[in-house]
């Protein structure tokens, strides 16, 4: 089954590493709201390097949400690539991390860009 999930990035925040550069590595942290296919919100840790364009990215994301069937709970997704090159994009559902009625979902999670905004394409298995 394949969910397709619509979010908006309500805000984020820069957060500093100790002991890193700053200049070369970007740290922040997004607070989404999920509106279609779950009905939810997310936090997520987004680390990044690089020219905006082009640059690298990888993130863990916490879903909380309601699926459009009625199924509650939350689950993590490691997601990250280049980017200027979609081809590079990956994610997934981070083994084991599902609670209520999302326990045991597992498969690819990436995000794709449409007319219409950011979504979660997200293959359950």
């Amino acid at each position: 089954m394949t969910l397709i999930a619509r979010f908006a990035v309500d805000r984020f925040d820069v957060t500093a590493l100790e002991g890193l550069d700053a200049a070369w590595l970007g740290a922040l942290v997004f607070h989404k709201t999920f509106t279609s296919g779950i009905t939810g919100t997310a936090t997520t840790a987004f680390l990044s390097a690089g020219e905006e364009g082009s640059r690298s990215y990888v993130a863990t994301e916490r879903i909380t949400g309601t699926t459009a069937d009625g199924r509650s709970g939350a689950v993590t997704v490691q997601h990250g690539g280049l980017e200027s090159d979609p081809a590079t994009w990956f994610g997934h559902i981070v083994p084991s991390t599902g609670t209520g009625d999302w326990a045991g979902w597992a498969g690819p999670a990436r995000i794709r860009h449409d007319e219409d905004g950011a979504y979660f394409e997200i293959d359950l298995s």
